[in-house]
């Protein structure tokens, strides 16, 4: 959740870490730093607090003179957002200094024991005891520094450290956080993210867990050896072009997400999926008798509407669950009958990882369902599919909900032609996905309705969304969505469920916005409805084109197109996603860093 970069080579570091640094800020911007070691001269040691973007103009009239250095973007975990507790930490003496994502969990016990043998901290923060530890064991190289360091820590860990006392070499380390190496021409650069790498080399190797390495002017030095990766981004990819914000232009591209994500892989003829990330498990997957589907935030409420489709398509029984919480309980089943499914836009979310570990330790068969080539989940899950998406830099997730869910659907597909789905019904489903990236393309065009509209709901501070079945779990991220970009209480709701209490809330000031397309249960929720409507609530319908009755029960409908009941949420997904956006802008949010969060979750 924070951002690493590191350069040494040929170039002058300081304008290839302050661009890292830009690239980066998406996860983490509440303070940046750099350390740079200078030949002859004082390391150029700078941090503060607030957004680097903010600070760009003054940082690129700086002259600083290096060829190795290391930078950071910071979302504050230990110690409050403070120009001290910005990253780089260094040393009592300033001579070595250190990058860090994750948490130590003993550094209260190790600070203190460093304190009592003399050493001054600076800082609030667990990783100045990184450096101090480096310190205190500091001999004749900074590699065997490090390495002993870490074995008195416990907790998670990317880091890149450098040092005057053996200043042409950068060492890096991880534990459950995200670190890569990219190789250029005579010069490496280090990254949690290849966001910041991809502008220079394309070319990376991934550290694995307790791995140490080392750079220098010979090269990288690792004690495994490292097969190397290609990027498949583009750095052109992380580029807003003419949109205001990266979340409107990454809704834009929902339709091209979902055919990403299919290309290549639908066979509607023969009433089948191929998915290649799967075939060498095919046969353990037609054995297992109950899938959890676990995620966390946008992710999690993918898998609500992944156990919708495998029980319903699939034929299998299904539990789509928090990975925060599924380590915690004391849930029996068979390993040789359950698999998990793991879903994450990074590959790195850290709750993902821990039930990931927890499935595998009990024997149980892991899919994964990424979008990044070459991340922890996709290394440690026996089988998985990419989704293809490509970067997606506004915090909140849009583009890449897309590829999970159409990820989901074509797996109870596979799962459900493994079971009792018949090809005529895979085909009837196969058929129509085909359409959907045109049909979302047309729900595009509501943009200025829903602009308008939300002229009528930017006063209001509290929302409920309400949808039942399939639309159940795009109603929570809907409610999501306006949570985090607007900071509005919106709730998501089935929609039996508001008669069982939460019905006391609405009124003309408790908006309510209700998921209504044509399905099996639109009786129901058009019922769901006229108890909100004679209680005076304020109701914008979500409905299918064509649909009249709505209007006379709604005070506001955006329509969408006509499909097959288990595709709506690919259609009904987009007007929420454009209401949380235009409603953030409306209100003068920072839409694509909403205060308190970040993108990749990497700690617990």
């Amino acid at each position: 959740m924070c951002g690493i970069i590191g350069y040494i080579g040929k170039r002058q570091a300081f304008p290839v870490l302050l661009s890292g640094l830009l690239k980066l800020e998406y996860r983490g911007y509440d303070s940046f730093g750099f350390a740079i070691l200078q030949k002859n001269k004082e390391p150029f040691y700078y941090k503060k607090s607030g957004k680097i973007s903010q600070a760009q103009e003054s940082l690129n009239n700086m002259d600083v003179k290096g060829t190795l250095g290391i930078a950071h973007t910071r979302w504050a975990t230990t110690g409050e957002v403070s120009d001290r507790n910005a990253h780089p930490q260094s040393d009592c003496s300033q001579n070595i200094f250190v990058v860090h994502n994750g948490i130590i969990e003993n550094y209260k016990e190790l600070k203190q024991k460093l304190i009592k043998e003399g050493h001054k901290f600076f800082s609030e923060t667990d990783t100045e005891v990184i450096a101090h530890l480096i310190e205190e064991n500091f001999l004749d190289n900074l590699e065997d520094a490090v390495r002993k360091a870490l074995k008195e820590i416990k907790g998670t860990y990317g880091l890149a450290v450098v040092s005057q006392r053996d200043p042409d070499k950068i060492v890096v380390a991880r534990v459950s956080s995200p670190l890569l190496i990219g190789i250029g021409n005579g010069e490496y650069i280090v990254s949690s993210d290849p966001l910041a790498i991809v502008a220079y080399t394309k070319k990376v190797v991934t550290l694995d867990d307790y791995e140490i390495a080392t750079i220098d002017s010979e090269g990288l030095k690792t004690v495994k050896e490292k097969k190397e990766q290609i990027l498949e981004i583009d750095a052109n990819d992380v580029e807003k072009g003419n949109y205001k914000h990266f979340m409107l232009k990454e809704i834009e591209e929902e339709p091209e997400a979902v055919r990403n994500a299919v290309r290549g892989r639908l066979l509607p003829k023969q009433g089948n999926v191929k998915l290649g990330g799967l075939e060498d498990v095919k046969d353990r997957l037609s054995e297992i008798e109950k899938f959890y589907i676990l995620g966390c935030g946008t992710s999690y409420y993918a898998s609500l509407l992944g156990e919708y489709l495998f029980e319903e398509i699939g034929g299998v029984q299904t539990k789509g669950d928090f990975a925060s919480e599924f380590r915690y309980k004391k849930t029996k089943y068979d390993p040789k009958k359950t698999a998990g499914i793991f879903i994450s836009q990074s590959g790195e979310t850290a709750d993902t990882l821990g039930a990931l570990n927890e499935l595998k330790a009990r024997g149980c068969l892991s899919v994964g369902i990424t979008n990044v080539v070459g991340s922890t989940q996709a290394r440690e899950t026996d089988a998985g599919i990419y989704f293809h998406s490509g970067p997606e830099i506004a915090v909140a997730s849009t583009k890449a909900f897309l590829g999970q869910i159409s990820s989901l659907l074509m797996v109870a597909v596979f799962l459900g032609r493994q079971r009792n789905l018949t090809s005529l019904e895979a085909q009837e489903i196969l058929e129509e996905f085909k359409n959907i990236p045109d049909l979302m393309q047309q729900v595009l065009k509501e943009e200025d309705n829903i602009k308008n509209i939300v002229n009528e709901y930017k006063k209001h501070d509290n929302f409920f969304f309400l949808g039942r079945k399939y639309d159940y779990p795009i109603a929570m991220e809907g409610a999501l969505k306006l949570k985090e970009i607007t900071y509005l209480h919106a709730e998501g709701l089935a929609g039996g469920e508001i008669k069982h209490g939460p019905l006391s809330l609405v009124d003309r000031n408790f908006p309510v916005i209700a998921l209504c397309p044509k399905s099996s249960v639109y009786e129901k929720m058009i019922a769901n409805l006229e108890e909100i409507s004679t209680r005076g609530g304020k109701i914008l319908a979500i409905a299918t084109k064509g649909d009249k009755k709505i209007e006379k029960i709604a005070d506001h409908v955006i329509y969408i197109p006509k499909t097959l009941e288990i595709l709506n949420p690919f259609l009904s997904i987009i007007p929420l996603h454009l209401f949380a956006y235009y409603m953030a802008l409306a209100l003068g949010r920072e839409v694509d860093k909403p205060r308190n969060l970040a993108k990749s979750v990497t700690v617990e």
